[in-house]
């Protein structure tokens, strides 16, 4: 037996998030089926990141284990010859058997694009949110350096959420904009759920005018979800991936 560790990108545009669901295909699901016929045996991963419905990632990390005879390092090859085009294994290699993609400290970093123009662009529909009015870009990036450190994010976790601690550090947070796209780069030791997409939808709210930088802070103090910003669309939001600090 061994574990593979799978470094997997896809595009969420057509599928119900990461997780299995009952109703719906999912990335797991893909993935455990088609490793499953490769290998000849029941597969089921474990992914680091359990992306919503419409979430994209570039490099979500995935483990699982096998009796297989075929290398590890061949294994994305293979299995890349079945999947569906939206959904690529960037690598594979073999780890330690106690090696887990949760709880390996490291740090993630996820991006969320907004399309800031007059009109759409149909070629961007799938992976940035349109929001037309003009938008503050420095008010955006001085908010956005309030959230840089450790702080408890509270406020900016969806409501029922299930977490030993809201908790949580953000080593950077960058607003950066190209001609009319506006990127948001947040990285940090781990998310809460639904949390760089409210963060991005308190900053769209700031750039608008809504909320001014400095009360940002009060929104951090306050552990109050009905104080900071909207819920982003998810298809704007993309994981770029995870580092992680020990050698593997």
């Amino acid at each position: 037996m061994k574990r593979v560790k799978l470094v997997v990108a896809y595009d969420g545009t057509n599928y119900c998030g990461w997780q299995v669901q009952p109703n719906g295909e999912t990335i797991e699901s893909v993935l455990n089926r088609h490793l499953s016929s490769l290998l000849g045996e029941e597969i089921v991963v474990t992914g680091a990141s359990r992306t919503d419905s419409g979430v994209h990632s570039l490099g979500n990390v995935a483990i699982f284990d096998t009796n297989t005879r075929m290398p590890a390092d061949k294994i994305s090859f293979a299995l890349n010859q079945k999947l569906p085009a939206d959904i690529v294994v960037q690598d594979s290699c073999e780890v330690p058997s106690d090696w887990h993609p949760r709880y390996q400290k490291g740090r993630k970093t996820y991006e969320y694009r907004i399309l800031n123009r007059t009109f759409r662009d149909p070629t961007r529909r799938w992976n940035s949110y349109f929001y037309y009015h003009a938008l503050d870009i420095e008010k955006m990036q001085k908010a956005a350096t309030y959230l840089e450190g450790e702080h408890d994010f509270k406020s900016f976790c969806a409501v029922g959420a299930q977490v030993k601690t809201t908790i949580r550090t953000i080593y950077h947070c960058k607003v950066i904009k190209e001609n009319d796209m506006i990127t948001i780069r947040v990285t940090g030791n781990g998310f809460l759920y639904n949390m760089v997409r409210i963060i991005a939808g308190t900053l769209i709210k700031v750039g608008a005018g809504d909320i001014v930088p400095e009360e940002i802070p009060i929104i951090l103090e306050k552990c109050d979800r009905a104080i900071a910003g909207p819920t982003a669309p998810a298809h704007g939001l993309t994981m770029i991936g995870i580092e992680y600090e020990e050698v593997e």
